[in-house]
């Protein structure tokens, strides 16, 4: 008779133990959801001043980056994706181009760079703030040797980053 009621003690310790830890997981998962839910929204300075400056984007996206947001829309049928600050202020916009479409100026850039004999891959156009163009080129010569390329809308080489 003692065995049976020191084994009923220790299941009702077990189940004891068994609701504490079930409600903390719970707890972790109610907490992990609502941290997530104010996480993920774009506050209405952000999307106000994208409205202004895109008042035709059709099919928006928006993604949190951590300070920063970034909008994937379409106009004109071209994809875009604009970036702002938490502020609401316009940081960048760009799109991807074809080869054919990069400027002469950016081309004559690249063919006179120590990159000239390398593959060109995607070419990204960024607008900034300032009216300013920058092109963005990833080019390779091998699989190890790879790299995005900025010009400059003159055809000024401003940097060439290794990406992997």
């Amino acid at each position: 008779m003692n065995y049976t009621v020191i084994t009923n003690s220790f299941e009702k310790s077990i189940m004891s133990v068994s609701k504490k830890l079930m409600f903390f997981i719970a707890s972790i998962f109610l907490m992990a959801t609502a941290a997530q839910a104010q996480f993920g929204s774009v506050p209405g300075v952000v999307t106000d001043s994208f409205k202004v400056k895109y008042p035709n984007a059709k099919t928006v996206t928006w993604r949190d980056n951590i300070g920063s947001y970034q909008a994937t829309f379409k106009l004109d049928s071209t994809t875009y994706n604009a970036k702002y600050n938490k502020k609401g202020e316009w940081q960048s916009t760009e799109k991807k181009i074809q080869t054919s479409a990069i400027p002469a100026a950016v081309k004559d850039g690249l063919s006179k760079s120590k990159y000239a004999d390398w593959r060109v891959g995607t070419v990204t156009e960024r607008y900034l703030p300032g009216n300013k163009t920058i092109y963005i080129i990833f080019v390779s010569k091998s699989d190890i040797n790879r790299k995005n390329l900025t010009f400059a809308s003159d055809g000024q080489l401003l940097k060439d980053n290794v990406t992997l």
